[in-house]
């Protein structure tokens, strides 16, 4: 078994963990939240870390209406601008905490006035050192280059601040069961795609609001582990310029689970089908997978059994999902 599959068998774990270990400080940051609400949340974030960023901007803006953006962390470990950030939030998300550019956007954070919150893996980092709120992910160590149990740990750290800030019942319930289906999620198998993706030279990943996350995230696991050229683009994106790209055969993967945007993605996947695009679509009657009760945890689901599904791709295609060629565990960019 490869780290890889091992880790993100894990990954059940490390989301019971979190929730567990993190009850109290989540309680204590809703309420400092819900009385003093932001204005304007900004995230700092890399690779994986910044797919996550994603989901957590559109379950904000979609249940709390707060606005939520990736701010570039070159604007303040390069060209040093002092932010303007009064009644605002910014959240850290990173496994090791280590990178210079994001803790140097988290320090202009604060010093602008920002409330700092660390969603973070490794123990005693700099982000952790640096943040008024600090949340450890509690996926314990994370060896494979390919992030997975980590990544699984933030979206349930992310879905767990919006369900505590708005005081969401049902999300906060689905959240405490979400561990059991991502055991279920892990045993989830997709021979179709697996046996297509292993012959593809190039593919799209297409998803929307918080699906559009693990759009992003399932394209570069298949890039780090596969060598192989997946673009993600949510479902709106890719009917302008990208369609034309979509000749007969093109891979498709798309995530289309039961939420608002289903009917739109529909009808994406309608004109796509037409274009000759070879279409595997995860949602109802399409390749599998476990439902979780609530439409806002869909995507953390679905990411468990892609991570599983990428993975024997890589094997097949005589690579190691563990070590790819040109890349290492942490990466500091500056």
């Amino acid at each position: 078994m490869s780290l890889m599959e091992m880790e993100a068998r894990e990954a059940p774990e490390a989301v019971a963990r979190f929730l567990e270990t993190n009850a109290s400080a989540l309680a204590a940051l809703a309420k400092r939240l819900r009385d003093q609400p932001p204005s304007v949340i900004l995230t700092a974030a890399r690779g994986s870390s910044d797919h996550a960023t994603t989901y957590f901007k559109y379950l904000i803006e979609i249940l709390l209406g707060v606005p939520c953006a990736s701010i570039g962390a070159s604007v303040a470990s390069v060209w040093r601008s002092e932010l303007k950030l009064s009644n605002a939030v910014c959240v850290t998300i990173s496994q090791s905490g280590q990178s210079p550019d994001i803790v140097s956007l988290q320090e202009a954070a604060r010093k602008a006035g920002a409330l700092t919150v660390a969603l973070v893996n490794q123990a005693d980092s700099p982000a952790e050192k640096g943040a008024d709120f600090f949340l450890p992910l509690c996926a314990g160590p994370e060896k494979s280059v390919a992030a997975t149990k980590s990544f699984i740990a933030s979206l349930a750290a992310g879905a767990a601040i919006a369900a505590h800030w708005k005081q969401d019942e049902p999300l906060k319930s689905a959240l405490s069961a979400l561990p059991a289906v991502l055991g279920k999620a892990a045993d989830i198998k997709w021979p179709a795609f697996q046996a297509r993706a292993q012959e593809a030279h190039s593919l799209y990943v297409l998803g929307r609001g918080p699906g559009l996350a693990i759009a992003q995230e399932a394209a570069l696991k298949m890039k780090e582990t596969c060598a192989l050229h997946a673009e993600a683009l949510s479902f709106a994106e890719v009917m302008h310029g990208p369609l034309e790209l979509v000749k007969p055969n093109f891979p498709v993967l798309a995530f289309s689970p039961n939420d608002a945007s289903r009917s739109l993605a529909q009808e994406s996947l309608q004109r796509l089908l037409k274009a000759g695009a070879d279409v595997f679509a995860v949602e109802d009657g399409g390749l599998p997978y476990v439902a979780t009760g609530n439409a806002a945890l869909e995507p953390i689901s679905i990411i468990q059994s892609a991570y599983l599904n990428i993975e024997p791709i890589a094997r097949a295609l005589g690579r190691d999902p563990d070590r790819p060629r040109l890349l290492s565990k942490v990466t500091e960019t500056v």
